[in-house]
């Protein structure tokens, strides 16, 4: 195993998982701005409950410009649903009012006259838009090749030995992107996706079901988590 480089380990691990959970296809989810306020709402709260508190702040707030000149209590109430609201409502209203020439409407356009690097640069200068939030936006709205790395992926990795047990899940943003690909958003989404099934169903946090696991013959980890 040690004659495999993190790259091999991170495609051979894929194409396993493409064939035992299927092969993910990346296809745009939200408009930018959209999915950059999903993605915000997603934050530490459950799948179904983000899309609850969205739907719920949409149809309070049809257009954005509505939501950024609303009032926190407003907003916060929209979202109740998802949690944290009370994080959520100041941050969002924020952003929304970052994305706004004057009193027009929040807007993301922007973003397709910059490269991946400055558009990343550009969003993660956004109140409370972290890396993963942000490869969120270019990945799953524009198809762009930046990997989100969330706590799932995080872990899938460094379990396969992809990345070093000490790279943090900021750190291991650029990596696992040069590794899956940097021109391939087909890859990066099939990595991300894979990896997030993955931690989800068999590679748990605490007792990962191992013996279900069909990366356990090219895992290190196997068994010893």
């Amino acid at each position: 195993m040690n004659s495999v480089t993190p790259q091999e380990q991170l495609a051979g691990a894929v194409a396993v998982l493409d064939d035992f959970y299927g092969r993910p296809v990346l296809s745009p989810r939200y408009p930018p701005v959209d999915e950059l306020v999903f993605t915000v709402l997603s934050q530490n709260t459950a799948d179904v409950n983000t899309e609850r508190s969205f739907a719920s702040l949409k149809a309070r707030f049809p257009i954005w410009s509505a939501a950024r000149d609303a009032a926190v209590d407003d907003i916060e109430a929209a979202i109740a649903l998802g949690g944290l609201a009370h994080t959520k409502a100041p941050r969002l209203k924020k952003i929304l009012a970052a994305l706004s020439a004057g009193a027009g409407e929040p807007d993301l356009g922007m973003l397709a006259g910059l490269d991946d690097a400055d558009a990343q640069a550009y969003l993660t200068g956004l109140p409370g838009v972290g890396p993963k939030t942000a490869a969120c936006v270019l990945l799953f709205s524009l198809g762009r090749p930046v990997m989100p790395v969330d706590t799932h992926v995080h872990r899938v990795a460094r379990r396969l030995g992809i990345i070093d047990a000490k790279v943090t899940a900021a750190q291991a943003h650029p990596l696992l992107t040069q590794m899956a690909g940097p021109d391939d958003a087909a890859q990066i989404y099939a990595v991300h996706v894979d990896f997030v099934r993955h931690g989800r169903r068999i590679c748990h946090a605490r007792r990962p079901a191992c013996g279900e696991c069909p990366l356990a013959g090219m895992c290190p980890s196997a068994g010893a988590c």
